[in-house]
Formats: C-alpha cells, structure tokens, sequence
C-alpha cells in the first residue's frame, strides 16, 4: 500500500449498510459472476479491483496494482483509504469482516462513501471471497495495519491489528476454488487489456500489471491524463482517421457526468464501447442511445442548414455512424443494469443527460471545424447511398434466394437432413476440392459448397459491392440467413459451418478471406460457436501396409521415429499434402470428414477489438502496420509454404 494522504474520517462504519448472507452465492456462483469458466474466473479480478477503481473515481486512490502470483493467486493493491475496520452498528462485527463475508454490504448502499461507484452492485468483494479457497485482507488505516484471512468466505479468526503503516490502503489477496472453477488460468493479455481500458477511463491513476508467474517478472504500467480524448487515438490506430481533431466532450447534467469522445476513420464498420462508473457495457444502454440520437439529430440539422441534403431524405443512424470510433461514458449515482453482469445500463435519466451534453458540444464543434464537419457529412452521404444500393441488393440476392430453391444448381451439393442441429456445411476452395469432398461426405448430414478462386476481400469493399460477388451470393443463399440488415441467425440452415482449404500459402489467404467475410457480416454465427477450421493432414507416413497421417512436423517426425523402431523390410514413405484434391475420398473422409477422427477448430472471439484490430491490419489498405505485424510474428509460424 502507496503512502497516501490520511484517511477520509466521513468514511467509517455508518456507510456500510447490511443487506444479506453469503450463501446464495456458494450455490449458485454462476448468478453472480456470469459463469464457472473463464469469464466468471477473471471476473473475480474485475469484482476487486472496482473497488480500487471505485476509490480513484472517488479521487482518493492515485495507485494500483494487479499482480499475478504462483499457487493461482491473485493480489490487488491500490492507496485509497482503506476499508473501514472499526465495529459496525448492525452486525456488531468489524466492518472489514462484515464487507467481506456479507452480501449486499458495501459502501454503495444508502452511506455517503461514493457518489458513484461500480462493483457488482455492492456485492463484488464477498462474492471473491465466497469463490476462493483462500483470501487474505489487508487494511492500512489511521496508521495502522489490519488484516484478517478466510477460507471460502468463512474468517480463520477475528481482524488483527499487526503493526504501523504510513498513508492508506487496502491489499485483497485471493486463490480461486478449485471446486467450482475446474480451470484456473489467468489470461495476462486478457488482464493487461481491462487495465489498460480502466487506465484510459480513470485519468490520472496509474495502473500496474504485474505478472510473477514465472521467474521472469513481467511489469506494464499504464497512466493516462487525457481520459477518452487519449483512447480514440489507440482505438483507432492502424486505420486512416477521416477527420485530425478528436471530437471529445465531458459535461455534468442532472448530477451525472458524461464524457464522449469518437473520430471518423475510411474503414466502414462502426466501433463503439460504452461504460457506466467505469464498468463496460457491452449490450450498450440508455447512455449509448442517447448519444446516438443527439449524434443523427445533430448532423442531420447540420447538413439542412449547411445545404447539403439538398432536398434528400434525412440521414439515418446507420449512415452517420458508418467508420465511426466512439467511446462513451457516464459517472452516475445509482446505475441500474440488466442483467446481474451489467451487460447493458438501464437509467433513462442517462440517456437525456448524454444526448444533452453530446449535442451542445457536438453543434460547437461542427461550426469550429467546418473542414472536419464537411469530411464527416460527406462520408455520411456516401453511407446513405450505399446503403439504399445494398438494401437493392439485398433483396436481389433474397428473391434469387427463393426463386432457385436454394439448389444452386453446380454449387451446394446439400445434405438430406433438413434439421439444422445436425447439418454441416463444408465451405471449400476450387472444382477439385469440391469433387473429392462431395464424394467423400455423409449425404445425410454433410453439404458441400466449393467457391471458385479467392473471394472479395470484404474489409475493403461496402455491401453493395460486396453482393456482386457470385461466390458471396451463393454462400448468404446457403447459410439461409440472410445478410446485413435482413440477417436472422434462427434460420442458418447447418449449425457446424466448417472452413476447409488447402494447407498451403493461398489456402490461408482464402481462409483469412472467408474469415473476415463471416467476422464483419455474420458475426452471430461465430458468437454462437458454429464457425469451424477444418485441419485437414499435412503428411501421409506409410511403411509397408501401414499408413498413419501427420498434422504438423512435430507430429511426423514422432511417428518416423515410432516407425523406425520397428523391424521391417521396407522403406518409410512420406507424402507431403498439399492440396485436398491429392487425397482420394476414402482418405479425406478417414482424416479430415469423419466426425470420429477428424480435427475441427471452433473460431471463438476473445476480444472483439484486438479482432477489430487484426483484421484492419491483415485486411486493410495501410501497407505498414501489415508489414510490421507480418515482421513480427513471421518467426513463430509454422508450416509455412513460399
């Protein structure tokens, strides 16, 4: 604990107010942090450290630390100050055992600790220590060092005072129990990110990571002054801004704070991230709804007044949003969320004070800069264009859908089953592949689409030219779900969506391709895990009668030395595959079709901006954030043809 100022006097036990137990959360943990898997795990961490963050909102922490320690523990510390410890009205217990093994104790209930605060609506810190095998709290307060330990949210022995300490603060030392997280492992770029995002939202505090895992210690520190105005740049470096000056407001209306801040790029996906008390939101809420009004109502007044419009239909919210990066955010008293997670906020009243300060400084904004507010209309103009061409297209691609039956004739081979659950398509490149794989599949439950050549590279083309395409048609008429804004997950025909090319340099381009193409128009389906890899056999190692498929070198070089062991008159032989055309049926069926044997990556997005990120790098028109990616993952690529 950082030496710190002393200790906020008005914060003591009378702030704390007792709701209820800790049981309900040892039954049912799933209610409370989401899951038992990966996401509830790290949420443990976030629960944590929304305290610390709660005490910098509050201008009394200036420092964190995160630190991942061996044994699967966790420790944060922050010099905020401190949790109380001195007896509490209700419980009659120390407030610090009462904060840490009651539910609904918090100084987010009614006290006047915070005037806004995140935490698991007040009950994040108990909900850790009711999960954890062991936890150990430790308070500097008022001089002095305090500490107490549990054992699945049951205290070993009262809080113990054990010494002096300078300043404030409080450290939280926990180990996830391994009786309701089967897996413990902490994802470190998973942390560094969330850091790195409270960091930018939380300006002037400085956020460390520090991981001591291994006998390497790894430290990253964050510290922003700028607060939003300084995300954008991060947000959007790699893409080409449309406009150099950061629209960036913060403005308090109603007693709740809303910050703002986005800029234009020439990409078109939207990207937008909202956070209520620091807390992301990523179903959004009444705070993003109301900057989006305040946003379309704004320019469309904009372009009136300026003629641009020019007897044109108004601008819709698709259209001035188009290549948009914006963040926002609002500090507010009592945040209501749906959904025990906080997935999406609630508050009308955050929605009019957003709005609010969004269109007062938006409309300045626009007459400052009449050369960025021209970029921004114009690109707006062209969105709506594009739009009303695609919806044309659209329905081209639907009524063609519908008129052929969804046959395609010399494309789909489809499978008898009509029952989705059951139903795979196998997405491959070429006539030749396509032959052997229609030859090798099931027919009962396997279909088959080849696409001819490489596909439109989506992340440098709009709707309408992207449904030109004749191999793009012919998948959105295949999965059955539509495209853009007439996409339907509940009709996708096949519930295994499986991506299989050639283990070479292009199959990898094509299999990029398609995975960009499914990333930025069917996203739903990766969201719902049907989107596969297939992982056809690089090698075919046969001794004699004996034939056995390799997946990588490190796996063919085991099985040549299996091999070599053996006595046998004959000679080891080792075919290097590098097309499906040069498997027979049989074989393609035995290795890379056969729901028993084959391999399958399911394609899951972890970060939906490290995505984002990716794919402008891969997928963009900049040649040097591509070069400099490819320069520095080159080395650990494997299997890699030239």
């Amino acid at each position: 604990m950082a030496t710190k100022k002393s200790a906020n006097l008005e914060y003591g036990a009378k702030d704390i107010v007792v709701l209820e137990g800790l049981d309900p959360v040892k039954k049912r943990p799933a209610m409370y942090i989401g899951s038992t898997g990966p996401d509830g795990l790290h949420h443990l961490v976030w629960e944590v450290l929304d305290n610390s963050i709660d005490e910098a909102m509050a201008g009394y922490a200036k420092n964190i630390e995160v630190s991942l320690l061996s044994g699967n523990r966790v420790q944060v510390i922050d010099d905020g100050r401190g949790i109380p410890i001195e007896k509490h009205p209700q419980t009659k217990k120390s407030t610090l055992e009462t904060v840490m093994t009651i539910l609904h104790a918090g100084g987010k209930f009614g006290g006047k600790a915070y005037q806004v605060s995140g935490g698991l609506h007040g009950v994040g810190v108990s909900v850790v220590n009711a999960l954890s095998i062991y936890l150990k709290a430790e308070v500097c307060r008022d001089g002095f060092h305090y500490q107490q330990e549990y054992t699945r949210g049951v205290p070993k022995g009262q809080v113990k005072k054990v010494g002096k300490c300078k300043g404030s603060g409080t450290r939280i030392l926990f180990e996830p129990d391994i009786d309701i997280f089967k897996e413990i492992k902490f994802d470190a770029r998973l942390i560094l990110n969330h850091l790195r995002q409270q960091a930018y939202l939380t300006s002037g505090t400085k956020i460390t990571l520090v991981d001591a895992r291994e006998k390497e210690k790894k430290s990253y520190t964050f510290y922003f002054e700028g607060g939003l105005a300084s995300y954008i740049p991060y947000l959007v470096k790699g893409r080409v801004p449309k406009h150099e000056t950061v629209f960036y407001v913060k403005g308090e209306k109603e007693g709740m704070v809303a910050e703002v801040a986005f800029q234009y790029t020439e990409e078109f996906e939207i990207m937008e991230e909202s956070f209520a008390n620091n807390i992301y939101t990523p179903e959004g809420g009444t705070h993003l709804t109301g900057f989006r009004s305040a946003l379309t109502r704004t320019l469309n007044d904009y372009a009136k007044k300026n003629n641009f419009l020019k007897g044109e239909e108004p601008l819709t919210g698709d259209d001035v949003r188009e290549g948009m990066t914006v963040v926002v955010s609002v500090k507010i008293r009592d945040p209501q969320f749906e959904g025990q997670t906080k997935a999406k906020l609630g508050n009308p009243e955050a929605k009019n004070a957003v709005e609010s300060v969004t269109a007062e400084a938006l409309e300045d904004y626009l007459e400052r800069n009449p050369l960025d507010a021209r970029s921004i209309i114009e690109k707006s103009l062209l969105a709506s264009k594009a739009r009303k061409a695609a919806k044309a297209a659209r329905q081209t691609v639907l009524r063609k859908g519908i008129l052929e039956g969804l046959a395609l004739p010399g494309k789909l081979a489809d499978c008898t089953s009509k029952d989705p659950e059951e139903s795979e398509l196998y997405i491959v490149e070429g006539e030749s592949a396509g032959g052997s794989t229609k030859q090798a599949r099931n027919r009962w439950f396997q279909a088959v689409l080849p696409l001819r050549g490489k596909i439109l590279n989506v992340e440098r083309a709009r709707l309408d030219k992207i449904l030109t395409s004749k191999e793009i048609r012919s998948l959105v008429i295949a999965l059955g779900t539509a495209i853009a804004e007439d996409f339907d997950i509940e009709k996708i025909r096949y519930q295994r969506v499986i991506i299989m090319t050639d283990a070479d340099v292009d199959g990898s381009h094509i299999r990029a391709l398609l995975l960009t193409l499914f990333y930025r128009y069917f996203k739903p389906i990766i969201e719902r895990g049907y989107l596969y890899i297939a992982q056809p056999p690089l090698y075919q190692i046969q001794q004699g009668k004996n034939i056995q498929y390799a997946f990588s070198d490190g796996e063919r070089d085991k099985i040549i030395s299996q091999l070599a062991k053996q006595k046998s008159s004959s000679g080891t032989n080792v075919q290097r595959y590098k097309g499906l055309g040069e498997m027979n049926p049989e074989q393609l069926w035995e290795t890379t079709m056969n729901p028993g044997n084959r391999v399958l990556f399911q394609v899951t997005i972890e970060s939906a901006r490290e995505a984002d990120k990716i794919f402008d790098i891969l997928m963009g028109d900049e040649v040097y954030p591509r070069k400099k990616f490819i320069q520095t993952y080159a080395k650990s690529v494997k299997n890699l043809d030239i």
